[in-house]
């Protein structure tokens, strides 16, 4: 006997071969034997067959027309039920349409975007809708050439209908050969580039209309805003961070102190004595950790600092984040 294992079982919209092959045979000859209909066990499973009344040994087809009649009876019940549903709901509801006909017009305020490829769906929308500007805010250090090039490929219809840009980076993207390059390739379009030593998180905002902030750590879910009063305010605080920033091609003027601290390490002393670890110190201000730790050694060893709880103390006492510029 043939090994059925691999065809069943199998619904009746997908009959394996031999079901398909025994049951046209059947119809043909008006029967067919228990034994051949063996390797097909689907046929008696799907009622296709039934015994020959007159001898046990027979099996004969029930007619196509009526396996389909039978089969279609419960499909076409459902629908007649949802049809019933659809009805009584539209009714059920009916009442309220002309109501919220006389409703202003209402956006979604805020949508949750999850997943990467939901967010720069979203992001491409609202990039390709823009006509005059669009603020981006990027912490973190220098960006890998996959990301920029993914930011160049975004950026060129914004380029070719004249739309200004502006992104605010920190201070270490300075150390960027891949930011450098990403600037010469867009020479000549209406772009503006500006640093800082630390940022809040990512920003971007698309005319007056939209804005995109994360939704928590991580690159995949962000929040889409399209609240006038939200977006409005989250354009002034980029504003403000703005008029603060330094032009990409102006040099950054680093005042050390007495003991030789740099404005980095300034910042960076000021975060270590308001309780942030190694780890988020180099978040914010947009490095790895191993130059941070680099940095936290120059200031102890300036300070003359032999723990790092005596750091912190040192670094209170010393009075160098008052002179701070």
């Amino acid at each position: 006997m043939k090994d059925t294992k691999q065809t069943h079982p199998h619904p009746v919209t997908e009959l394996c071969a031999d079901g398909e092959r025994l049951y046209a045979s059947a119809l043909s000859a008006g029967r067919i034997s228990r034994s051949e209909a063996e390797g097909a066990p689907c046929l008696l499973e799907f009622a296709l067959l039934h015994p020959d009344p007159d001898d046990a040994n027979w099996l004969q087809p029930v007619p196509p027309s009526v396996v389909l009649a039978q089969r279609l009876q419960p499909i076409e019940r459902e629908i007649q039920e949802r049809r019933r549903l659809s009805v009584d709901l539209t009714a059920a509801f009916e009442p309220f349409m002309a109501i919220s006909t006389q409703m202003p017009p209402t956006t979604h305020a805020i949508t949750v975007l999850e997943g990467v490829s939901r967010i720069n769906a979203a992001l491409d929308k609202a990039i390709t809708e823009s006509h005059t500007e669009v603020l981006t805010v990027q912490p973190g250090g220098g960006r890998s050439e996959h990301l920029l090039s993914e930011a160049l490929q975004r950026s060129k219809p914004l380029i070719e209908r004249g739309i200004s840009m502006r992104t605010l980076y920190q201070h270490t993207v300075r150390y960027s050969q891949n930011t450098f390059a990403y600037v010469d390739k867009m020479a000549g379009a209406r772009v503006e580039i500006r640093t800082l030593e630390e940022l809040i998180e990512r920003l971007i905002i698309c005319d007056h209309d939209v804005a995109f902030i994360p939704a928590q750590a991580g690159d995949d879910m962000a929040l889409e805003l399209r609240h006038p009063g939200l977006v409005q305010y989250l354009i002034n605080v980029f504003d403000q961070l703005w008029r603060r920033a330094t032009p990409l091609q102006d040099d950054v003027q680093y005042e050390a102190t007495v003991e030789g601290i740099t404005g980095v390490q300034r910042s960076i002393a000021k975060l270590l004595i308001e309780g942030h670890v190694d780890e988020a110190i180099a978040r914010r201000l947009g490095m790895n950790v191993r130059t941070c730790r680099a940095h936290i050694a120059k200031i102890a060893a300036a300070l003359g600092s032999g723990s790092r709880a005596q750091l912190g103390y040192l670094i209170a006492q010393s009075g160098m984040l008052e002179r701070e510029s």
